[in-house]
C-alpha cells in the first residue's frame, strides 16, 4: 500500500514538472504582453479554492522562482570575469543559491505590495499583503530575469557585453516602470505623475533593501566559511 502511494506521488510530481513546459511559457508571455491583466488575474484566482487556483498558468511565486532558476543556469553558461559557480559553492549548493536569489528578488514585489497598502491606508496583515504580493510576482519575474541578464553582460570579460547589458537594463527598467505606474494609477485612482513618484520611491527602497540583504548573506557566508574550513 505504501509503495502504491509512493508511485502515485511520483506520478503527480512527474506530471507537475512536465506541465511546467507548457504553462511556464504561457505565463511568461502573458506577463510580458498583458502585465496588468495578469496582476488582476492573480487577485481573482486567490478568491478560488486552493485546488482550483491557477489552472492555466503557474502560481506567481512559483513563476518567479522558476524564472530565477533559469536565470541562474543562463548566468553559468555566459563568460564572466567572475567564477559563476563560486556563489553556489559558498552557499553550499545551487538550491541554496536559488533560495537566496528568491529572497533578494522577492523584496521587489514585497516593497511594491507594501507601498500599495500603505498608500491605501490598509492595515498590513498576512491576508491583506498576499493579493498584491502575488500580483507583483508576475511582473517581478521578467524584470528580475532581464536585470540579472544585464549584470551577466556587464561582467563579461573585456567589456564584451557592455552594450547588451545597457540595453537589457534599460528594457527591464522601462518595462517594469510602465507596468507599475499603470498598476498604481488603477489601484489608487491617481495620475501618472503621482504614480511615477510612488514607483520611483518604492523601486529605490527595494533596490537598497535587496542590496543590503545580498550583502548580509555574503558576509554571513564568509564568516561561516573560516569556521567550517
Amino acid at each position: 500500500m505504501d509503495f502504491m502511494k509512493l508511485l502515485k506521488s511520483l506520478e503527480e510530481l512527474l506530471y507537475e514538472l512536465v506541465s511546467w513546459l507548457v504553462f511556464y511559457p504561457v505565463t511568461m508571455w502573458r506577463s510580458l504582453v498583458t502585465p496588468l491583466s495578469m496582476m488582476r488575474y492573480a487577485d481573482i484566482e486567490l478568491a478560488d479554492r486552493p485546488e482550483d487556483q491557477y489552472q492555466d498558468t503557474l502560481s506567481p511565486p512559483l513563476f518567479l522562482l522558476i524564472t530565477l532558476l533559469l536565470s541562474q543556469g543562463l548566468s553559468a553558461s555566459l563568460p564572466s570575469v567572475y567564477d559563476p559557480m563560486e556563489a553556489a559553492r559558498e552557499l553550499g549548493s545551487g538550491s541554496n543559491l536559488l533560495i537566496a536569489r528568491g529572497v533578494i528578488f522577492g523584496i521587489y514585489p514585497l516593497c511594491m505590495a507594501v507601498t500599495l497598502l500603505r498608500s491605501k491606508t490598509v492595515a498590513i496583515t498576512r491576508n491583506s499583503l498576499r493579493p498584491p504580493f502575488f500580483s507583483q510576482c508576475y511582473v517581478a519575474a521578467p524584470f528580475a530575469f532581464l536585470l540579472v541578464l544585464s549584470l551577466d553582460f556587464f561582467s563579461m570579460p573585456q567589456g564584451q557585453g557592455l552594450v547588451a547589458g545597457t540595453v537589457a537594463l534599460a528594457v527591464a527598467t522601462i518595462w517594469y516602470a510602465q507596468a507599475q505606474v499603470r498598476w498604481f494609477m488603477h489601484d489608487l485612482g491617481i495620475g501618472a505623475a503621482r504614480a511615477l513618484s510612488i514607483f520611483v520611491g518604492a523601486l529605490l527602497f527595494a533596490t537598497l533593501a535587496a542590496f543590503l540583504v545580498a550583502l548580509l548573506i555574503t558576509l554571513d557566508v564568509k564568516s561561516i566559511a573560516p569556521a567550517t574550513g
